[in-house]
């Protein structure tokens, strides 16, 4: 079945936490420390987002997208502005993530195609995202879709994360 994809409410906060955690311990296991995933807790997931919604939704250049099949938050997914000084480009995809029973079928392209028109509605010509060290799943479905890596690098809490851009408007290969 094909997910529906739209911008997230409030209403949809615990079913985004759900695929947030549930995602990174399915895609993350042995390249994050264990005790990292173990940490993660869907209900102060839920809490964290609903107290930050307001600031996480302050900026109409935003956009934070849901996947939905048979009323289920499937995927989950946003963007906006570049946000870190030394960006190669305006725009960044910030999150995306498939539930694991939804990987390979469709949700995740579905979710970076509206990301994408969304960030070229914007204005941007050019959009970057981060992907894990190790990631191969992601980095395979990013370069499917004509996301490249550049040679950026970051790391965060010991965590390796490279940096993959694209021009916008221009069809995948």
């Amino acid at each position: 079945m094909t997910a529906n994809i739209r911008d997230a409410t409030i209403d949809d906060v615990a079913g985004i936490a759900r695929v947030r955690v549930e995602t990174w311990r399915a895609a993350y296991g042995g390249l994050v420390p264990q005790e990292i995933l173990d940490r993660m807790d869907i209900e102060r997931e839920t809490a964290r987002r609903m107290e930050h919604w307001d600031d996480m939704h302050a900026d109409p250049r935003c956009h934070d997208l849901v996947a939905v099949v048979d009323a289920e938050v499937v995927g989950w997914a946003m963007c906006g502005p570049a946000r870190d000084a030394d960006a190669p480009a305006t725009g960044e995809v910030y999150a995306i993530y498939a539930h694991a029973s939804r990987w390979s079928r469709g949700v995740g392209h579905a979710l970076l195609s509206e990301l994408e028109r969304r960030l070229v509605r914007d204005g941007h010509a050019t959009a970057y995202l981060w992907v894990l060290l190790g990631n191969e799943r992601a980095e395979h479905f990013y370069e499917a879709h004509s996301w490249h890596a550049d040679g950026g690098e970051k790391t965060h809490e010991g965590l390796v994360e490279h940096r993959h851009v694209r021009q916008l408007g221009i069809a995948p290969v």
